[in-house]
C-alpha cells in the first residue's frame, strides 16, 4: 500500500482499448500513485458485462453505467427498471454518464433530454449518484436539473466539469458537486479555476476522464488512474491547501456522494 495521501479517480474508462494491453498495469500504477479507488464508467449498456468484469476483477475499482447523450439515439432507449436492476450489484455505485451534448449532437437533444429524464428517476431509485455530461447545453442543462429536481430530490456529480460559472451555480444551489479533470490543469483553463476556486470545498471531486484529457505533464498523450494525482496537486493550488489537505478532503466528498463505495471499503 502506497503511503502517499490517498486520492479517487471518480470518472474514468478502464474498458475502453486504449486500455487493453496493460489493464492490470494502469490499475497497479494508479495505486502508486496514491489514486486507491477508480470508479470505471460504462456510456452504452450493451457493455455493461465487460465494464462490470473488470470492475468485479480489481480491488478499488468500482463501476457506473448508463447511456452517454453522444449514443443517445444510437442506442436502445434506457428503462429505469433496467438500471435499477444494475444498480443491485455491489460494484454499481452511480448512474450514468448521462446528460446533454450539443457540441457534435445537437439535432438529437430531445432524445438526449428524455434519456436524462430516465436516469435522473433511476438516480431518485436508487439514491446512488447521478453522473452528468455537460458540453454547449448548460441553460437547457440548468433548466432540465432544476425542474426535475423540484419532482424528487437526487444527488449528482458534474463530471468532468468545464462549463460556465452559470452552470456550475445552478448545480451547486441544488447541492451537487463539481469534478476536477486534467482541464483544470490546462494553463489556459484560468476561468475554469476561478469558477472551482469560487465552489465551496465540500463539494469537489477528481477524475480523469481517461483515456481522454490528460493532464501537463502528459497532455497530448493517453491519460491514465496515476495522472488524477497531478489534477489533485493543481486543485490543491487552487484552494490554498497542501496536497495531503486537498487529497483528505475530496476522499471525504467522494465518500459522501458515493457513499455505496465507502461502504464497501469499509467492509473489506
Amino acid at each position: 500500500m502506497t503511503s502517499l495521501p490517498e486520492i479517487t479517480d471518480s470518472h474514468c474508462h478502464l474498458d475502453f482499448p486504449e486500455f487493453n494491453d496493460e489493464r492490470d498495469a494502469i490499475v497497479a500504477r494508479a495505486r502508486n500513485a496514491g489514486v486507491t479507488r477508480m470508479v470505471t464508467i460504462c456510456t452504452r449498456l450493451r457493455n455493461e458485462p465487460q465494464v462490470r468484469a473488470i470492475a468485479e476483477a480489481h480491488e478499488g475499482v468500482f463501476y457506473a453505467a448508463g447511456t452517454h447523450p453522444m449514443s443517445a439515439a444510437e442506442e436502445p432507449m434506457a428503462t429505469v427498471d433496467q438500471l435499477v436492476a444494475l444498480a443491485r450489484h455491489p460494484k454499481f455505485v452511480g448512474i450514468g454518464e448521462t446528460g446533454l451534448d450539443y457540441h457534435y449532437t445537437a439535432e438529437t437533444k430531445a432524445v438526449q433530454q428524455d434519456s436524462l429524464r430516465i436516469h435522473i428517476e433511476a438516480a431518485r431509485q436508487t439514491g446512488l449518484p447521478l453522473i452528468i455530461h455537460a458540453r454547449d447545453a448548460d441553460d437547457d442543462m440548468a433548466a432540465l436539473l432544476s425542474d426535475e429536481y423540484a419532482n424528487g430530490a437526487y444527488s449528482c456529480v458534474m463530471h468532468c466539469f468545464s462549463s460556465g460559472s452559470g452552470l456550475a451555480r445552478a448545480a451547486l444551489d441544488l447541492g451537487f458537486y463539481l469534478s476536477m479533470s486534467g482541464i483544470a490543469a490546462f494553463p489556459k483553463s484560468t476561468g475554469l479555476r476561478d469558477i472551482f476556486a469560487a465552489a465551496p470545498l465540500d463539494r469537489i471531486l477528481l477524475e480523469t476522464d481517461a483515456p481522454y484529457l490528460a493532464p501537463p505533464p502528459h497532455r497530448g498523450r493517453r491519460n491514465e488512474p496515476a495522472y488524477t494525482a497531478h489534477t489533485a496537486r493543481v486543485g490543491a493550488e487552487v484552494f490554498g491547501l497542501g496536497y495531503a489537505d486537498f487529497a483528505a478532503r475530496t476522499e471525504a466528498n467522494f465518500d459522501r456522494l458515493f457513499s455505496k463505495a465507502a461502504r464497501a471499503a469499509k467492509a473489506t
